[in-house]
């Protein structure tokens, strides 16, 4: 594990570790250089199984020859609806491999969303994952005339089922075999056709202010995002790292799908979202990149542990975490660290900070990575106290993924970095907007010209929507989307995302959304951690039947108004909020209150609680 005074293991790579200039080209070069090494692990039925480089590479051979014996074209879509499993990446590297265009689909997205997506990228293919998927795209097949094949990776329940236009991934793969063996230059002819400019995958934004616009990434921006990726956080042969965002997802999709490609990292793959916790420590990751939510999970988890620990190891932890906390700050400072102090945090890793590493899964970590959404400065110190570093990271869609990151050797709490080295990032001096301009900035949005020339400038500059400011040395610190800056009645200007991170260190609450504009002062909704309040209200013998009751609960009302009254002390009497409530009902991804990242979705939330909002203004 790295020592937070010796950050000699976390350097930038800047050489091309993996010749090719498409994907498809990368991933073959890969299988030929690293064919019998295990690259990708998924466990099922409580067990683990691997698959080498030859492995994936014969399983993506054979799809890509099943979808070329079923007459895909280069250039035509292929959209994936599923979970994050290997199969997914299987059949994104075969289509990517037929030259066709990859889309990936949220699991959790309803039928109405999938005929869109299908009709706006013209899927001629769907890779559905099970029965449940299966079901919304039968629903919606009628309306999709240019949907030739459906293609179900797992048949469990499904074996009956007798319908010329659906397929299993075995018999496409069968069918890839035969194909393969009549046909055998067609896929290599495919791979060599296939060139930098084309079009390699589409990402649609989550679409929370109207229908979602999906991005299109060329192949020569991908193979130039990953290259960068090692000069900001390197990564080789020897990492793991878990595979478990949506893989449809920006961040998911590019860093950890095709980075690892890339470097040669192993990917594993969890068995469910909620088999996470578990899952992370029996991999215990080299490498963990997630978003806020999880890192919140993870530290409420250990609260709450310690809650239920004795004296003596309640005393064992607090002086420990003083001594990582003392490095971490001299670390954050530039300062050197003593050997007196060295030798303490070695015995606090002996006394506790092992123990809470373990308990987490990241007590092999080189280094954790946390982007996709602010989070509280708070939060990273504390995993540097535990002797973790944690790299901030920003991007969007539509730079591809990360486009500054914190480097290891000056890590800075609050702040997102300064420019990656493979863009350009700067202000603009009007608005304070964020702007991006680099060959890893997307191509534009699909079927949407007007929406395109809005979002990238005639500069090439690519307009974020992200409002921060930038120190002297260069480090970007994000201060608030542009249409979420609050003005309150009186005029001031008010930024919740810093209210709201502090918020949601606290173990009790999931997510909060801060309202405010042109109003006489702030209020909050809130969104509970069941888990740890069920706890809270156990242990204090507070009565509750539900979900409902439990919020309603006045000791549960309490201790969340002691949350927000710690928060309240950082702020100016006129950035304090004076009333919240709390969501009485219990969100899921299926909710449309939820972003796929697990983020309360502020204009949603806004309007359907309007009546609530209300009520806290009443009087």
């Amino acid at each position: 594990m790295t020592q937070l005074w010796d950050l000699s293991s976390i350097q930038p790579n800047h050489d091309i570790v993996m010749p090719g200039e498409t994907i498809p080209a990368m991933f073959w070069n890969a299988v030929k250089q690293r064919g019998p090494k295990v690259w990708t692990r998924q466990k099922h039925l409580g067990l683990w199984r691997s698959q080498t480089w030859n492995q994936t590479g014969q399983a993506v051979a054979e799809i890509a020859g099943g979808l070329m014996s079923l007459g895909f074209m280069p250039g035509e879509c292929a959209s994936i609806l599923a979970n994050t499993v290997v199969e997914w990446v299987w059949a994104d590297l075969a289509v990517l491999s037929c030259g066709g265009v990859s889309n990936g689909i949220y699991p959790t997205d309803a039928a109405s969303q999938v005929q869109f997506l299908c009709e706006d990228s013209k899927t001629t293919v769907l890779f559905v994952e099970d029965d449940e998927q299966l079901d919304k795209a039968l629903d919606v097949r009628d309306h999709l005339p240019g949907l030739r094949k459906i293609v179900v990776l797992d048949m469990e329940g499904l074996r009956d089922v007798k319908d010329a236009d659906i397929i299993s991934l075995d018999a496409l793969r069968d069918l890839g075999r035969v194909y393969l063996a009549q046909h055998p230059n067609d896929l290599q002819q495919r791979i060599d056709a296939c060139q930098p400019e084309d079009l390699a995958i589409l990402v649609y934004t989550s679409g929370t202010t109207g229908k979602p616009k999906g991005a299109m990434h060329l192949h020569a921006g991908l193979v130039y995002t990953v290259r960068g990726y090692n000069t900001l956080v390197a990564q080789d042969e020897r990492d793991e790292r878990m595979c478990f965002l949506p893989l449809c997802h920006i961040a998911e999709r590019v860093g950890g799908e095709y980075f690892p490609l890339y470097t040669g990292t192993r990917i594993n793959f969890v068995e469910n979202p909620e088999t996470i916790p578990e899952n992370v420590r029996e991999i215990a990751p080299t490498v963990f990149t997630g978003v806020p939510r999880v890192w919140e999970k993870f530290y409420s988890g250990v609260m709450i542990s310690l809650k239920e620990a004795g004296t003596l190891q309640q005393a064992a932890y607090a002086w420990s975490i003083g001594v990582g906390t003392a490095i971490a700050d001299q670390v954050l400072a530039g300062q050197p660290v003593s050997a007196w102090l060295k030798f303490k945090f070695l015995l606090a890793q002996w006394l506790a900070l092992n123990n809470v590493r373990k308990l987490i899964g990241i007590h092999r970590a080189r280094f954790l990575v946390t982007g996709a959404a602010p989070i509280s400065p708070d939060l990273v110190r504390w995993y540097l106290a535990l002797g973790v570093p944690m790299l901030e990271v920003w991007g969007m869609t539509e730079t591809c993924g990360a486009s500054t990151g914190v480097p290891a050797n000056r890590m800075r709490p609050g702040s997102i970095g300064p420019a990656a080295s493979f863009n350009e990032v700067r202000l603009d001096p009007v608005t304070s907007e964020i702007l991006v301009r680099g060959k890893n900035v997307f191509a534009g949005y699909l079927n949407l010209p007007e929406k395109t020339a809005e979002t990238i400038d005639q500069d090439g500059w690519l307009h974020t929507g992200d409002v921060g400011v930038m120190d002297a040395e260069g480090y970007f610190r994000i201060t608030d989307r542009m249409k979420d800056i609050i003005i309150t009645a009186g005029g001031k200007n008010v930024t919740p995302s810093e209210l709201e991170n502090d918020l949601k260190f606290s173990p009790y609450i999931t997510d909060a959304v801060v309202v405010g504009d042109k109003r006489p002062y702030l209020t909050v909704i809130i969104m509970i951690d069941q888990e740890n309040v069920e706890k809270f209200a156990q242990d204090q013998d507070v009565p509750f039947s539900n979900y409902t009751s439990l919020t309603r609960a006045h000791e549960v009302q309490a201790l969340i108004q002691g949350e927000i009254d710690r928060v309240n002390k950082k702020f100016a009497r006129v950035e304090q909020i004076k009333k919240f409530f709390l969501l009485e009902n219990q969100l899921t991804a299926e909710d449309e209150e939820l972003t796929p990242t697990m983020k309360l979705k502020r204009k949603l939330v806004e309007k359907k609680y309007a009546p609530q909002i209300e009520a806290l203004y009443a009087n």
